[in-house]
C-alpha cells in the first residue's frame, strides 16, 4: 500500500466517523420524540375512549360519536405543532465543528504515537528494495553485504513471499540467506517450503539437507543423508553432496565414510585443483581417527544439571587440559547442541598444537561448556562443567551445573 492510499482511505474512514457522529444528532433525537409522542397519543386516545363508552353505558353522555370525533381532532392538530418543536429543536451545525475537529486530531495523533506509521513505511520501502539487494547479493565483487543489507533482504524476501507462497527459488534463496546467517530455524523452514515445491531439483535437496544437518537432530540427519545419497545417484559428479556426507561421517564417527566421500572428490577434481591438499588434510585426518591405539583416546558421558535451559542456538564445547587445570586446552571438539546425557571421545586428532599431541599426557581433566553464540571467546552467561583429572584413556563422568 502507497503512502497516497494510506491516506486516501483514512480520509474516507473519518468521513465514515464524522458521519456517525452527526446523523444520530440530527436524526436519532426526532425519531425517538416522534415515536414517543405517537406512543402516548395513542395511549391516551385508548384511555378516553373507553371512559367514553363507560360514561355513555351509564347514560352519563349522549353525544358520544361528536366527543369521539372532537378527539380524533384533537390528536390531528396535535402532529403539526409537535413537527414544528423538533424542526426548532436542531442542533446548528457550527456547534457541531469543534467536536469533529477534535475527533479528527485526535484520531490521527494516536495513530501517529501509537500505530507504528514510521515503521510501516520504512517496511514498505526496504521491501521496495528486493531487486537492488538481491543484485547486490550476486555481484561478484570483493565488498561483502553488510549485515543491515542482508537484514533488509531478508525482510524484502519475506514480504515477497507473502504475496507469492509458490515461489520455490524465493523459498530456497531465503533458506541460504538463513544458512549463512547460521539460523537454523529459518533455513529449515524455508528450505522444507522448497523442497515441497519442487522435490526433485538437486539444489534445492542440498539446501534442505544441509539445514536439517545444522539442526541436530539425528531424525534429520537421517533425512539429510537420503537426500544426498538420491542427489550423488543423479548427478555422480556432484561435489557438493560428497562434501555435505563426508563432514556428515566424520561428525558421527563414521570415518570409513568420510574417508571415500572425499577420496571419491579427489577422483572428481582436477590434479592441479587447490582443494586437493585440503580434501588430503581432511583424509589424513580421518586416517588418523581410525588408526587411533588403546590409550590414545579419551572418553567422557556429558549430562545436564536440571536447572539448566538450552538455548535455542548454540554449540557444545568439549576440551582435554593437562591435570593441573592449565586454561589452554591441549585438544578440543565443537558439536552442535542435542540431546543429552551425549558420549564424547577425543583422541591426538583433535589437538590443537601438533607438536603437543593429547597421548603425551599421562593424565587430564575435562571441560565442557555450552556456548550460547557460538563464539569461544566470549562466556559469559555460559554453563560448564569438568571432571577430576583421570588417566588418558580412561572415561570419566561431567555435568554441566555451574554458570559464568
Amino acid at each position: 500500500m502507497t503512502e497516497m492510499w494510506f491516506w486516501l482511505i483514512t480520509a474516507l474512514m473519518m468521513v465514515v466517523s464524522v458521519g456517525l457522529f452527526i446523523l444520530p444528532i440530527y436524526r436519532g433525537k426526532e425519531q425517538d420524540e416522534a415515536a414517543s409522542r405517537d406512543e402516548l397519543n395513542k395511549a391516551f386516545f385508548r384511555d378516553r375512549m373507553e371512559e367514553l363508552n363507560e360514561e355513555a353505558e351509564e347514560g352519563l353522555v349522549e353525544n358520544q360519536n361528536e366527543l369521539a370525533v372532537e378527539l380524533k381532532q384533537s390528536l390531528l392538530d396535535d402532529i403539526p405543532a409537535s413537527e414544528k418543536s423538533a424542526t426548532q429543536s436542531k442542533v446548528p451545525f457550527v456547534v457541531l465543528v469543534p467536536g469533529i475537529l477534535i475527533m479528527i486530531a485526535m484520531s490521527y495523533g494516536l495513530y501517529s504515537t501509537m500505530g507504528n506509521y514510521r515503521e510501516v513505511v520504512s517496511w514498505q520501502e526496504t521491501a521496495s528494495r528486493l531487486p537492488e539487494l538481491s543484485r547486490r547479493l550476486m555481484a561478484d565483487t570483493n565488498e561483502p553485504m553488510t549485515d543491515q543489507e542482508m537484514a533488509d533482504l531478508t525482510l524484502s524476501l519475506r514480504t515477497k513471499l507473502q504475496q507469492t507462497p509458490d515461489d520455490a527459488m524465493g523459498w530456497l534463496l531465503l533458506g541460504r540467506i538463513g544458512l549463512a546467517n547460521r539460523d537454523v530455524q529459518t533455513a529449515e523452514g524455508a528450505m522444507a517450503k522448497a523442497y515441497n515445491l519442487m522435490p526433485d531439483d538437486s539444489d534445492v535437496k542440498l539446501g534442505y539437507a544441509q539445514s536439517l544437518m545444522l539442526s541436530g537432530d539425528e531424525q534429520n540427519s537421517n533425512t539429510a543423508r537420503n537426500l544426498l545419497r538420491e542427489v550423488i545417484r543423479v548427478d555422480h559428479g556432484n561435489l557438493q553432496a560428497f562434501s555435505l556426507l563426508a563432514f556428515d561421517a566424520f561428525e558421527r564417527g563414521a570415518y570409513d565414510e568420510a574417508v571415500a566421500a572425499w577420496s571419491t572428490m579427489k577422483q572428481l577434481l582436477p590434479a592441479d585443483d587447490p582443494r586437493i591438499s585440503m580434501l588430503e588434510r581432511s583424509i589424513q585426518r580421518a586416517e588418523a581417527q581410525m588408526g587411533v591405539g588403546e590409550g590414545q583416546s579419551v572418553s567422557v558421558t556429558i549430562s545436564l544439571d536440571e536447572q539448566v535451559q538450552l538455548p535455542s542456538e548454540g554449540v557444545l564445547i568439549v576440551s582435554v587440559h593437562s591435570a593441573d587445570g592449565a586454561p589452554m586446552p591441549v585438544a578440543a571438539k565443537r558439536l552442535p547442541l542435542s540431546r543429552f546425557p551425549v558420549e564424547v571421545e577425543l583422541t591426538d586428532a583433535d589437538s590443537m598444537i601438533p607438536e603437543r599431541l593429547m597421548s603425551s599426557l599421562p593424565e587430564v581433566m575435562v571441560k565442557a561448556r555450552i556456548d550460547n553464540d557460538g563464539n569461544v571467546m566470549t562466556r559469559d552467561g555460559d554453563w560448564f562443567g569438568e571432571t577430576v583429572p583421570f588417566e588418558l584413556g580412561g572415561s570419566s563422568q561431567l555435568v554441566i551445573n555451574q554458570k559464568q
